[in-house]
């Protein structure tokens, strides 16, 4: 199976703005314990569906136990403002109770999708550390070995570049769980110091990187210890997705989807693993159950913090999952509702962060070829550069697609204008903006020559789309959200070029196994060739693929013809 190889640059979780975002995983406010109607500080809900997960510590109080277990739970589930406020809690129910320092320190620090510290985090992270410590004779050895470890990973005043630090954290951590390898919790708690060392840069063209050995390993030995361990589960999927065996981690991904019910990212996580295997229903399903789960927890807890944008992310992979099935109404629906729910101050603040996931709404239009829709839709904000550089993109591609070849040019010469305008080091989450846009020039490009006729200039404009597109590094959902074989699949099935296009079907089902557009092409293609057994095959597959879909297609793009 082809897979595209990951970055080792500051990126983003989870396909978003959510990660690209500067390091601003909690703050004061997301934090700080909320106010009741008498003004004093409220302490935060027990809450219903965090699922089972418990470390025992050394307390004498079962409530800062019960708080305890609900913040390392949202420690596995990456909703760290919400974990320190269980932390704080607990300290606050047992004063002599060490490890809630412990989590209140973990949490400030960094992870796989927010791999720098602020300055306040920093403080925060040193201050929580110095209090774990002046308890720790009073915790039982395993959790002083944790707090002793976690101590490699902070100074008073920590350099610009901390991988020093995370580095010993590291080294600290495998120690610690080199003398009890039968702990699930500590074989998590190593594996996830050792994947902060290398943020989604797991694997190089299939093959593992790094301490990537070591990563799956403890994560491997943490599940067969509990098969049903929060943090393991959630990280085991990411330590598998880019791999070549992304199957590894279905019975981990099986296991969250209704492990911790209110925690909308660990309900959403195996869909990671669904779009890798071919189980694009079972992602979109997975999504909407998260989706729900988040408005339930925000019932609750209305300062989300950091966590708002894995929520955006819900939306998006949601948008992603419902294309590839033919779910028009959900795919837009999902998209609209991801670019409604980016927090203001960000479009306000930090607009070139958000930026590249603003255009999702064009993307699905195209998707389902709703080209006058593309044309009524308002032009985004000036301050959104490659969203507006898009806009373009998609504008140009309605016009040639309804035969306006002169004002699909004239929108190709303003999309080119407007790129020349973009930064040259602005990203697109994890790659490079400009080679995503890339692959926008070329695929319009392609377009237009085949709206004019010369189909041999429209394949290699799509040649060379697709040459940029497999060379962009991983990413879920994928920065280019619409497979270029898909289109030149069709152009070449309206050719006639039939073998061509099963191949490039083929390739496309290899790297995203049982999509429908490409089972549709790919059925099509043998069935042009007299390949008709296969093709009746292919055809039950596109059918099963599609069988909710709200749209009727005849190409395996809708800028090109029905053949």
């Amino acid at each position: 199976m082809h897979r595209r190889i990951l970055a080792s640059v500051f990126l983003v979780f989870i396909g978003g703005f959510a990660c690209q975002q500067p390091s601003q995983t909690t703050n004061n406010s997301a934090i700080a314990p909320a106010a009741d109607a008498t003004g004093k500080a409220a302490p935060p809900p027990l809450f219903e569906g965090m699922g089972h997960h418990a470390r025992a510590i050394t307390t004498d109080s079962p409530q800062a136990q019960a708080y305890f277990n609900q913040g390392l739970t949202w420690a596995y589930a990456f909703n760290h403002d919400e974990a320190i406020r269980s932390f704080v809690e607990a300290a606050r129910l047992d004063p002599d109770c060490a490890m809630a320092w412990w989590g209140v320190a973990l949490c400030n620090g960094p992870h796989i999708n927010n791999p720098v510290m602020t300055p306040a985090q920093s403080k925060r992270a040193w201050d929580a550390l110095q209090k774990a410590l002046a308890l720790r004779d009073k915790a039982s050895y395993p959790e002083s070995r944790l707090i002793d470890a976690l101590a490699r990973r902070y100074a008073e005043n920590p350099p610009a570049d901390r991988r020093a630090l995370d580095e010993a954290y590291a080294e600290a951590m495998k120690a610690v769980y080199e003398m009890d390898v039968n702990d699930a919790d500590i074989a998590t708690l190593y594996a996830e110091s050792l994947m902060d060392l290398q943020p989604w840069d797991l694997w190089e063209r299939g093959a593992p990187k790094g301490r990537t050995p070591e990563v799956l390993a403890a994560l491997e030995q943490a599940l067969k210890i509990n098969p049903r361990h929060p943090g393991a589960a959630h990280l085991y999927i990411h330590a598998v997705e880019a791999s070549p065996h992304p199957e590894k981690a279905n019975a981990a991904a099986d296991v969250l989807r209704t492990l911790v019910p209110i925690s909308g990212h660990l309900v959403h996580m195996p869909s990671h693993i669904d779009v890798q295997t071919g189980r694009w229903a079972l992602a979109a399903d997975q999504n909407e159950a998260a989706i729900k789960a988040d408005a339930a927890y925000r019932k609750l807890s209305p300062r989300q913090g950091f966590y708002a944008v894995y929520m955006a992310h819900n939306h998006h992979f949601l948008a992603f999952a419902a294309m590839m099935g033919g779910r028009s109404k959900v795919a837009l629906a999902a998209a609209r509702d991801m670019v409604a729910g980016v927090p203001p101050d960000f479009l306000r603040e930090q607009p070139q962060f958000v930026d590249p996931y603003m255009m999702i709404v064009f993307d699905v239009l195209k998707r389902f070829g709703r080209w006058d829709d593309i044309l009524r839709e308002p032009a985004p904000s000036e301050k959104l550069p490659i969203s507006r550089a898009m806009h373009h993109f998609a504008r140009g591609l309605a016009y040639a697609a309804k035969g306006e070849i002169d004002r699909a040019t004239s929108e190709q010469e303003t999309f080119r204008a407007s790129v020349r305008k973009i930064p040259s080091d602005a990203l697109m989450a994890i790659n490079p903006a400009h080679k995503v846009l890339a692959v926008a020039d070329h695929m319009l490009a392609g377009e237009i020559a085949f709206r004019k006729g010369d189909i041999d200039e429209a394949v290699r404009q799509l040649h060379e789309s697709i040459r940029v597109e497999d060379t962009l590094l991983y990413m879920e959902p994928p920065e280019w959200i619409q497979p270029v074989r898909h289109t030149l699949g069709a152009v070449l099935m309206h050719a006639k070029r039939y073998s061509e296009a099963e191949q490039v079907y083929r390739e496309d089902l290899a790297n995203w196994p049982e999509n429908a557009w490409s089972l549709f092409g790919l059925a099509k293609a043998l069935r042009a060739q007299g390949k008709s057994a296969e093709a009746d095959q292919v055809e039950r597959r596109f059918k099963a693929a599609w069988a909710r879909a709200d749209v009727q297609i005849g190409s395996s793009c809708l800028c090109v013809p029905a053949h």
